[in-house]
């Protein structure tokens, strides 16, 4: 009988043991890993998850450059697909984000500074500071939510052939680094244009732009042209280090 209560302890022991090393954090806490590997499926829900971007990045999911480099190589080329068929309805945005919240208003106030919103989730005050151009805006009425990879390029570059949920998670992307807070008169000159016809005016960013691209194209595998791929290259040699 002794034995038995020595065994049992023994065992309670061990299990205490494993309960703490398995509370221990070890995990990668979301939007703080490498982000997605060349061919990852996005998220299913639209907009997945609500990431926080990494220190020094001002969008979520994003890697480092050499990832962003083997993403990149991994693209598959092609011409541009046509545009026919083609209309930003079918890419539905901005979707419902809970709490009275859409897409919009979530990544105004992911981005933003002191960010205030009303009972509506509206943003009414607060600053921003757009990538692009390195405009500071105080009115959110001025601010622009940029799909990275835009709807028509996605179109061309392979969207076409999605269903529509998979059009709609591209469009709410909120767990890749698909969508930014820009100004509005930055996102209204670049348009639906790729890298190698719109490089954002301020440099300074061009290796957090070329890293996003290529993660997105990467994520949704889309491709890309000869001459896109050699600017995406170009960005990234501009990342420092």
């Amino acid at each position: 009988m002794g034995r038995q209560i020595r065994v049992r302890g023994a065992a309670l022991t061990a299990a205490v043991l494993l309960a703490v090393a398995g509370c221990s954090g070890t995990g990668t806490a979301p939007g703080k890993g490498g982000g997605s590997s060349a061919g990852g499926s996005p998220s299913s829900a639209p907009g997945g998850s609500d990431a926080k971007p990494a220190s020094g990045d001002v969008l979520p999911g994003m890697v480092g450059v050499e990832a962003a480099r083997a993403q990149l190589a991994a693209l598959k080329v092609a011409a541009p697909g046509t545009m026919a068929g083609y209309s930003r309805a079918k890419f539905t945005h901005w979707a419902e984000q809970g709490n009275k919240c859409d897409t919009r208003e979530v990544v105004l106030k992911r981005d933003g500074t002191d960010v205030k919103q009303d009972s509506e989730c509206k943003a009414v005050s607060g600053t921003w500071k757009s990538l692009y151009d390195g405009v500071v805006v105080t009115e959110a009425s001025k601010m622009d939510i940029d799909h990275i990879v835009p709807l028509a390029e996605g179109w061309r570059s392979g969207a076409a052939g999605w269903d529509a949920a998979r059009r709609k998670a591209f469009a709410n992307d909120l767990t890749h680094p698909q969508l930014l807070s820009v100004s509005a008169a930055s996102n209204r000159s670049k348009g639906d244009q790729s890298p190698d016809l719109w490089q954002p005016p301020d440099k300074a960013s061009w290796c957090q732009y070329g890293r996003a691209w290529t993660t997105v194209k990467s994520t949704y595998g889309l491709t890309v042209t000869e001459a896109e791929k050699k600017m995406l290259a170009t960005m990234l040699d501009s990342c420092a280090g």
